[in-house]
């Protein structure tokens, strides 16, 4: 059969090419073509746009680009109808995910949405659009079973496949020493810092992050930098400081560290799922207003997926005009040097390990797929 798939950032690009990878062991002739990145490049089929060109985060960067936003939607919106495809499978991105779901159920597409927007945290009112264009969706946390059956709206929950893209990771058995030979690095313990993907992100928290480094003179800290970053940007938000930085290998740095400052999101579960106790930062345009607009806003108690998942603060989230070296590196110091603190924070991780689902969800998703997509066309 042939899957359209439709992502707009790097987590969307790990999870859409495992997806793929299962779904080629449901359906040998599996055609794919996609919005995308590398990884599901490497599973074949035929890519239209990478989600470089296509990431706008924030209000002003949205506007400055709405021409080139148009001028995707129409691409895509053309695309979709030459290609035909059995289904359309939408990877989170909901600005642009959802527009194409209204769309393709307009000229009679099949719409599955893998791994559900937000909504639970951020516009809530999305549901109907969802309820009205989306014919099944497949989450990966299970609190939002929950969320969607208060709004009548029943989903397909197979567990996350976080679990199998850690589990499946290469070089999992590296040492420390090959880790940073390989990488010419120091022979300092280190600190990873996971500044986040797009670059709006990290102009706002990398700055704060490298602030932290002087004060912990016996660690390295080292970037884990986004595959779709240039070294020329991260040498220019960096401002003077000393930077290390690997690409591509984020499981890798993870595993050698001690301790990670991570920007909120997807990060903060791949860090915990990794055992390796951290810090929560995140920063946004608009200072100590908008984080007292986003406390109104926005419905939810933690920002960490790691702390919605257990339903508790399992680690610190440093967010706003409190995101700064001071209490950063305070935190950084307890879960470095406080041995209780830092066997709690461990022992909260297997916990979350247990809400999960398990390994195997990528397999259970395309299997689930599949037989809806196949049932349809008997």
């Amino acid at each position: 059969m042939k899957y359209y798939i439709i992502t707009g950032e790097a987590s969307g690009d790990l999870h859409a090419s495992n997806l793929m990878k299962e779904l080629k062991n449901e359906d040998a002739q599996a055609d794919f073509r996609f919005w995308g990145g590398d990884l599901m490049q490497a599973q074949g089929g035929e890519m239209v746009k990478h989600y470089r060109e296509t990431a706008f985060m924030g209000f002003i960067t949205v506007l400055k680009n709405l021409k080139t936003i148009r001028t995707n939607f129409t691409l895509c919106e053309s695309d979709l109808l030459a290609y035909a495809p059995d289904v359309l499978i939408l990877v989170d991105y909901p600005g642009f995910n959802l527009r194409m779901a209204a769309f393709a159920k307009k000229h009679g597409i099949r719409v599955h949405y893998y791994i559900s927007p937000k909504i639970w945290a951020w516009k809530e009112s999305r549901i109907k659009k969802i309820k009205a264009h989306v014919d099944r969706m497949f989450t990966i946390f299970p609190f939002e079973t929950e969320f969607y059956k208060k709004h009548n709206y029943e989903v397909s929950f197979g567990g996350n496949p976080l679990l199998d893209a850690i589990e499946n990771r290469e070089n999992r058995s590296e040492s420390f020493d090959h880790f940073i030979e390989r990488n010419q690095l120091a022979k300092k313990p280190i600190i990873a810092l996971l500044a986040g993907s797009r670059k709006q992100e990290i102009e706002r928290i990398l700055p704060v992050m490298l602030q932290v480094a002087d004060r912990f003179p016996d660690y390295q800290f080292v970037v884990a930098a986004a595959p779709a970053i240039t070294k020329e940007f991260y040498a220019s938000v960096s401002k003077g400081s000393q930077l290390r930085f690997v690409y591509s290998q984020t499981y890798d740095l993870l595993q050698q560290s001690k301790a990670a400052l991570v920007a909120s999101g997807t990060a903060t579960l791949e860090t915990a799922l990794l055992r390796i106790p951290q810090v929560v930062c995140y920063k946004m345009s608009g200072g100590s207003l908008a984080y007292r607009l986003g406390k109104i806003l926005l419905n939810i108690k933690y920002i960490s997926l790691v702390n919605l998942v257990v339903d508790k603060f399992v680690v610190k989230e440093l967010i706003q005009q409190y995101c700064n070296p001071k209490r950063i590196s305070a935190e950084l110091d307890l879960i470095l040097n406080d041995k209780a603190y830092r066997s709690q924070m461990l022992a909260n991780y297997e916990e979350l390990n247990q809400h999960l689902g398990g390994a195997g969800a990528s397999a259970r998703f395309a299997k689930m797929i599949y037989e809806d997509v196949k049932a349809i066309k008997a």
